[in-house]
């Protein structure tokens, strides 16, 4: 049996830019991509925290060190220059590598600068 598990996320990145004249698909900046475990051309979700839209398309790498986060193509129309998006990557797993599954989870604050990494969601509480 295989589980779909959480992979990575990056968590309130801003939207930096939103192409509608563009290929499709979602720019990330290519050290975020790194850092996150995503590779190029990779599906993810992008769940718009303004708006409320969720959508699926797939990471193409922007430029080192950007801080882009590009919606492009028909999904510019989900998401706005300024608005705040998780963006998640999903993967099967096998029950053996369940146990040493770990997602990859980048925290931003405004301006797309990076506050910190984590490898757990902490617990909610009522």
């Amino acid at each position: 049996m295989h589980s779909i598990m959480l992979k990575a996320k990056l968590h309130r990145a801003e939207v930096t830019h939103s192409v509608l004249d563009y290929e499709g698909s979602c720019a990330i900046d290519g050290e975020w991509l790194d850092l996150a475990g995503i590779r190029e051309y990779e599906q993810i979700q992008i769940y718009n925290i303004d708006n409320g839209e969720r959508f699926t398309t797939y990471a193409i790498r922007a430029e080192e060190g950007s801080k882009m986060i590009s919606v492009n193509g028909a999904a510019a129309h989900k998401a706005d220059v300024g608005h705040r998006v998780i963006v998640c990557a999903f993967a099967h797993y096998s029950e053996a590598e369940l146990a040493q599954h770990k997602p990859r989870m980048l925290y931003f604050t405004p301006g797309n600068a990076l506050s910190h990494t984590s490898h757990a969601i902490p617990v909610q509480v009522a």
